[in-house]
């Protein structure tokens, strides 16, 4: 039986190894001992089989999402590629490339043509997840660029005329995040989904507002629409998608 492990939110601060920048203790909304065949992608499957701790994830799949958040952002994305147009996908924050491999598959069995361009700061984490990707046998839909995500896009978005959807999970601070977004935004059409983790409100009004507080400024500030999925993913949970406009007429029919 599947089992969700939640650490409910405390007053003090346990930041262990999970986040040099935590404010309270971490909810965990990932799930273990689920069945690893409903993963999109064997490699993926191996890698985390048997991983039931935070300190497993952290060995075999670093601080990627986890299960079911994987099968959220695979089914998101292959519900939104287009069959009969080149797909381009951005992702910051590759880690070891496990949600890299979630979104090359879908790219893949959508059966259409496309890239996913990743982005990691880290050249240890960059190096795995290379590895991953081969393993994984993507190389051919994953492009993957070593650097910070605020140097790295303009020159990926300078080759493309439109972004299908970008998942936005590398540095978590609000800064970070609302000028990725932003960087990202002129590319993105009407119905582009942008995709973010760790939405839980996990910060105290004085404290760096993190993810919740990017995706609250960019509603006001840029509009769309935005739903949050509160129970997937761990330290903090959440995910979350944002489109802008998928209807460009919004008048009411004439009935």
């Amino acid at each position: 039986m599947a089992i969700s492990w939640a650490r409910p939110v405390g007053a003090g601060s346990n930041c262990g190894a999970w986040d040099a920048i935590c404010v309270k203790e971490p909810i965990y909304y990932r799930t273990v001992e689920y069945d690893t065949t409903l993963l999109p992608n064997t490699h993926l499957a191996t890698l985390d089989a048997g991983s039931t701790t935070p300190e497993d994830w952290l060995r075999q799949t670093g601080r990627s999402i986890g299960y079911p958040a994987w099968g959220l952002l695979y089914y998101a994305l292959l519900c939104r590629l287009d069959p009969n147009g080149f797909n381009v996908v951005i992702e910051t924050g590759s880690n070891l490339g496990c949600s890299s491999i979630v979104i090359g598959q879908a790219i893949r069995d959508s059966k259409g043509d496309g890239i996913l361009h990743t982005v990691e700061i880290d050249e240890n984490n960059f190096t795995r997840a290379t590895e991953n990707i081969r393993r994984a046998d993507l190389e051919a839909h994953v492009r993957l660029h070593l650097g910070d995500s605020l140097d790295v896009l303009p020159g990926i978005l300078r080759q493309h005329e439109n972004i299908c959807l970008a998942f936005l999970d590398g540095d978590h601070r609000f800064r970070q995040v609302v000028d990725e977004f932003e960087l990202i935004l002129p590319k993105l059409t009407n119905d582009s989904l942008v995709v973010l983790d760790n939405t839980y409100r996990i910060a105290d009004a004085d404290e760096d507002q993190r993810v919740n507080g990017a995706l609250r400024h960019i509603l006001r500030t840029h509009g769309g629409n935005l739903v949050n999925f509160p129970f997937c993913s761990w330290y903090s949970p959440g995910m979350a998608i944002w489109q802008k406009q998928p209807f460009e007429d919004l008048t009411p029919p004439v009935i």
